[in-house]
């Protein structure tokens, strides 16, 4: 008995003198309940929202202030016309508009009943919905509050787009390519390049004819190939089976895709320069770069439920920048003028990521 208390003893000092032992076993659970807790919000709060009025008459200043003034939204942007409805709907800076018809008040008076319509972005069914609730609920109270209850009424006319039949499998599939795309090339590179050196094979290719950028080039090239397949592949999963089309750029998309694919193998030779065995490799690779891009990306919570740290944090992570490519391209149907700057940030990106590799990766090993 003494024997085994010893050693029990011994086991114990051993976990409590291993750093990384330690940042496992208590850091990742404190991150986890800090990420989870404050990420995870199936409401909305302060979304940005648009007015068009235009009758611009006291009825109508009343119910914007009454918008504005909820937690749920914020008036951010006042349009003229149609034109900029749609517009501002694509580039993604606001998540519905109020639109007023001209003489909207007068009509109210006259009839007794005015329809203002609420142009909703659906390309997130659950914001959709919860947008189209709360807007509704925000009406309803407004109507209570007219003179003479009953004898007035402002209908709320709800129009979805992007997504009008608010299905949930048209969010999520940019976001499944985003995640494969990944975990393909960020998880295998960073694990295959680190085995050669775990395994004492690199030196052997480090003393053949071949170049350090050859040996880069020849180990990531046929992930480039496989990631490109599976972007193909599902691309027409989700177009046969889901029947989610790409109303864009298909040849866009695909450039996209590729752009993305060289980040992320990048990402993965910059992973494997710095791990030293395929374990820390696979465990930076996991903790580090799939769970925030599950959570802080945008793939199932929207960014701007979350507090302001966590959206600073989703500004480093290539995961958030290609899912609004994708949203964009395949559910709004727009060209390059609308997702320059986030193909901008993964072209800024990739080179940084490339260059630091180039920087770290030694042709001799230590």
């Amino acid at each position: 008995m003494h024997s085994l208390l010893a050693f029990i003893h011994k086991e114990f000092l051993h976990i409590l003198r291993d750093t990384r032992t330690l940042v496992i076993l208590f850091g990742i659970p404190t991150a986890q309940i800090m990420i989870f807790g404050y990420v995870i919000r199936m409401d909305i709060r302060e979304a940005q929202i648009a007015v068009l009025d235009l009758s611009r008459d006291e009825i109508t200043r009343q119910l914007i202030h009454k918008f504005d003034a909820s937690e749920f939204f914020c008036v951010s942007h006042t349009l003229n016309s149609m034109e900029e409805v749609d517009f501002n709907l694509k580039t993604g800076t606001i998540k519905q508009v109020l639109a007023f018809e001209a003489g909207f008040g007068a009509r109210l008076m006259r009839e007794g009943v005015a329809t203002m319509s609420l142009i909703i972005d659906a390309s997130e069914p659950n914001t959709g919905r919860l947008i189209a609730s709360y807007s509704q609920a925000i009406v309803s109270e407004f109507n209570r509050e007219l003179a003479a209850p009953g004898s007035r009424e402002i209908a709320p006319a709800v129009r979805m787009i992007y997504n009008p039949a608010l299905r949930d499998e048209f969010m999520f599939v940019p976001g499944l390519i985003t995640l494969i795309l990944m975990l393909i090339c960020a998880l295998m590179t960073s694990i295959t390049i680190t085995r050669e050196k775990e395994f004492g094979s690199m030196e052997v290719l480090l003393v053949s004819p071949l170049r350090p950028l050859q040996i880069i080039i020849g180990k990531v090239a046929p992930y480039l190939v496989l990631a490109f397949g599976d972007v193909l592949l599902i691309l027409a999963l989700a177009n046969f089976v889901f029947g989610l089309p790409v109303t864009g750029s298909l040849a866009l998309l695909l450039l996209e895709s590729i752009l993305y694919i060289s980040l992320a193998l990048s990402l993965g030779i910059l992973i494997s320069t710095v791990s030293k065995t395929m374990q820390q490799a696979m465990f930076i690779s996991l903790i580090g770069l799939m769970l925030p891009s599950i959570l802080l990306s945008g793939f199932i919570f929207p960014l701007e439920n979350m507090p302001l740290f966590y959206q600073i944090i989703s500004l480093i992570l290539p995961p958030r920048w290609f899912i609004a490519i994708c949203k964009s391209i395949m559910l709004k149907g727009v060209g390059l003028r609308f997702v320059w700057k986030e193909t901008l940030i993964l072209i800024a990106m990739t080179a940084l990521f490339i260059g630091i590799s180039a920087k770290k990766f030694k042709t001799r090993l230590e």
